[in-house]
């Protein structure tokens, strides 16, 4: 019994490290991937591009030294 249940359990634990090809089907021209939204798409700015350049802008300057320091 013993003879038939080693190699069965080693045939068990070897058939988990097979490697399989990880190949990929591109097809010329196509972008499969997920659509990318746009940073002010949000909430607060609802698509209003100037306003979040805005917003930016002024979020920069919160994080000036310079201007903090005076």
């Amino acid at each position: 019994m013993k003879t038939f249940l080693i190699p069965a359990a080693l045939a068990l634990l070897l058939t988990a490290c097979g490697e399989y090809p990880q190949v990929v089907n591109y097809k010329q021209g196509e972008y499969h991937g997920k659509a990318d939204a746009r940073p002010y798409d949000g909430a607060p700015w609802n698509g209003d591009k100037a306003q979040w350049e805005k917003d930016i802008r002024a979020r920069g300057q919160h994080q000036n030294e310079y201007k903090r320091a005076n």
